[in-house]
């Protein structure tokens, strides 16, 4: 067998794991999606939501499958794809598993905008949503221009975005000491990350944007791809290297961005996605997609268990900031016995 054959081989297998990863994350989510629709505190046989989902179901089964439950399942696994997706393009597009949007300032700036809303105007609603939103673009414009100085470093960008994000946190912070007791409290429940009482006039905007940016962030694979093989290699390929970076960073701060609007900014799913399923794909390089899904089943479990498991219900950033800043800590102690942090 040949150099190329044996390239080929390989690449065919590692097409297949991910293929097969990507299936067995697609049933899982299904599996915990139908019992997430199922458990409660009025519980719903699981042979009887096909016909509450499908058929003409009536009552307060239907009620409550339909209007309560379906709305925040369908919404934990949309804000759960779109931060997988984010963080993975973040991670990969500046080669650093520390750059994702709630770590470097991208969520900090929904956040202030959100609080200031809150806080200041007394604002509920779609209102904090638009606000959370628009802070976060203008939020990644600022890095991305404070860090654009003879092209965009992954290093330099995450250091500026990290100094950015400190600096809206200090913001937050003084906004919540000084706030109103109520709206302090207020602000604080949506800065948890949280699904409680989402509806469909949060799955609507949220489901209409990813309908528009995760097939554009499918669509850039291939350049996302060059640029993490370097600058200088990717425009021996004839890429457009800034253009192609900015591009794909407009998605992620965008998936991001109206993520965090729809739940909040829910800790560390964009930070632990991409890795997860990396580590499931094993050698093969991982997709976009199984980075979607893998973030879609860390949101749906985390809210599951946040709901169901610990005693009493609590937002689900709660449960995914529990799990993710043990890894952050692991990472960078590694990084930094590594030489890379």
């Amino acid at each position: 067998m040949n150099a190329v054959e044996v390239v080929a081989a390989a690449r065919r297998q590692g097409a297949f794991r991910s293929g097969a990863v990507t299936l067995v994350l697609l049933l899982a989510i299904v599996v915990v999606f139908a019992v997430s629709l199922a458990v409660g505190d009025f519980p719903v046989p699981l042979a009887d939501l096909p016909g509450l989902l499908f058929g003409d179901g009536v009552g307060r089964a239907a009620y409550v499958v339909t209007e309560l439950r379906l709305p925040r399942a369908v919404t934990g696994v949309l804000v759960g794809a779109a931060f997988g997706t984010s963080g993975a393009l973040f991670q990969r597009l500046l080669r650093n598993p520390l750059a994702s949007p709630d770590v470097i300032g991208v969520t900090q700036g929904a956040s202030a905008a959100a609080v200031v809303a809150i806080v200041l105007f007394g604002a509920a609603g779609p209102v904090v949503s638009a606000a959370a939103l628009a802070g976060a673009l203008l939020t990644g414009a600022t890095i991305y221009l404070l860090a654009r100085r003879g092209g965009v470093h992954g290093y330099r960008l995450v250091l500026v975005g990290v100094g950015v994000g400190a600096v809206l946190t200090s913001v937050v912070s003084y906004l919540m000491t000084w706030a109103d007791v109520t709206l302090a409290q207020q602000a604080l429940v949506w800065l948890t990350g949280n699904l409680n009482g989402r509806g469909w006039d949060h799955v609507v905007p949220l489901a209409a944007a990813l309908a528009v940016l995760l097939p554009a962030a499918l669509l850039r694979s291939r350049a996302l791809a060059g640029l993490q093989l370097g600058d200088d290699t990717a425009a021996g390929l004839g890429l457009r290297v800034e253009r192609s970076r900015l591009v794909l960073l407009l998605i992620a701060v965008g998936l991001a961005a109206f993520a965090t609007a729809a739940a909040g900014p829910v800790a560390f799913v964009a930070f632990v996605a991409n890795p997860i399923a990396t580590r499931l794909v094993g050698g093969a390089r991982a997709g976009l997609l199984p980075a979607a899904l893998t973030g879609a089943l860390v949101v749906l479990l985390g809210d599951f268990a946040a709901q169901h498991l610990l005693g009493e219900q609590l937002p689900v950033g709660v449960v995914t900031g529990a799990v993710g800043a043990p890894y952050l800590l692991w990472l960078l102690a590694t990084a930094n016995r590594a030489g890379r942090v």
